[in-house]
């Protein structure tokens, strides 16, 4: 029998400390990282909205046919806006092949860009007042998003996210790999057991 603070079973053999499965090794999510999720959402949605004004406005210039210029530079718009959504994915593929959107402060520039492209060439008519407002409030919007994103590229605040990034990547890595080591140290408890009896 074995006795308090003595770590041996009653067959004098040393009882392992068995680890409960329900103790997980789970970190919180970094806010830092939650911050810049969310505002890189926020300036998607504002692409977004940029594509669909530049969209409506590129569709009532071709409708009246008066003004074919103002169309084909909103169509313009619109490609360079997508362009600006999937620089917020971080897709590798769009990043291996345009380095520059790797850098917040590229992708702010393009932003800014974008904005003004989406701002420009306004139809101040009476009929399209609310378009004229959609525009404004699209383009100053991507606007304020591509100078907070320039901004933090001066600061190098993108390459601390992609340092942090990382970080956590090995961190949920570690976490998978001890519960897989977890997991066979629990099998091979059992095949100790089973061989005993």
């Amino acid at each position: 029998m074995a006795r308090s603070g003595d770590p041996q079973g009653d067959g004098g053999e040393p009882v392992l400390p068995r680890a409960s499965s329900s103790t997980r090794l789970r970190s919180r999510p970094d806010p830092f990282l939650v911050v810049c999720r969310c505002f890189s959402v926020i300036t998607s949605l504002t692409a977004i909205l940029c594509i669909a004004v530049n969209v409506l406005s590129a569709v009532r210039s071709f409708k009246n046919g008066a003004d074919v210029f103002d169309g084909i530079f909103r169509c313009y718009a619109v490609v360079i806006a997508f362009f600006v959504v999937l620089a917020e994915t971080e897709w590798g593929f769009i990043i291996k092949f345009w380095k520059v959107l790797e850098y917040w402060a590229g992708r702010g520039m393009l932003q800014i860009f974008v904005a003004v492209m989406t701002r420009a060439f306004p139809d101040y008519t009476e009929r399209q007042k609310d378009l004229v407002l959609l525009q404004n409030i699209a383009s100053y919007m991507l606007l304020a998003c591509g100078v907070v994103y320039v901004f933090s590229g001066i600061l190098c605040i993108g390459f601390l996210k992609r340092s942090r990034q990382q970080k956590e990547i090995t961190r949920e890595q570690a976490v998978q790999d001890l519960e897989e080591l977890e997991r066979r140290r629990e099998e091979l408890e059992q095949l100790l057991l089973a061989e005993r009896v």
